[in-house]
């Protein structure tokens, strides 16, 4: 379960936001500087690379023909898998990484496939026979907090350097 705060935790949290200071120094509103590098994996359809302050994630898309499904004869199909490596953590060693690798695809999956994400039937070619599937692969490189986000804009970043 949650373990809890000690006294000092929380101390140092609270002096943090009165004093308005984080403890990388950063200011509590400021961000972390970001980057983000495009089509960096020549075999894929699309990828990129975001740096987060610490947090290095990357991500690719590759997007193949198939058959839809017969329940969404009329759609494409989307598939994310995102790798918490190892090494870009010490809590990703074992079943860590495999229960954040789980729950960060499934937070993303809902998150693209939900009102403004991907339209899938705009993946549908023929309608019954035919449709993109698109394969949506991230790796954390290295973990700093922001991990969705990072994810997220990565993946943003991935599509929108997609060609087919």
């Amino acid at each position: 379960g949650m373990v809890g705060l000690s006294v000092g935790e929380k101390h140092f949290i609270q002096r943090g936001i009165a004093e308005d200071l984080r403890s990388d120094g950063r200011k509590r509103l400021t961000y972390r500087p970001i980057y983000v590098e495009t089509g960096i994996i020549v075999q894929a359809n699309g990828s990129a690379r975001v740096k987060m302050g610490a947090t290095d994630v990357i991500a690719s898309v590759k997007a193949e023909l198939g058959k839809p499904s017969p329940s969404q004869p009329d759609k494409g199909k989307v598939a994310i898998y995102i790798d918490c490596s190892p090494t870009a953590a010490p809590m990703f060693e074992g079943r860590g990484g495999e229960e954040l690798s789980k729950e960060l695809s499934a937070a993303l999956q809902r998150c693209l496939l939900s009102g403004a994400g991907i339209d899938l039937s705009s993946l549908s070619i023929v309608e019954g026979k035919v449709c993109w599937g698109l394969y949506i692969d991230g790796l954390v490189v290295s973990s700093d907090g922001n991990l969705l986000d990072a994810l997220g804009a990565a993946i943003k970043a991935a599509l929108s350097n997609t060609g087919i």
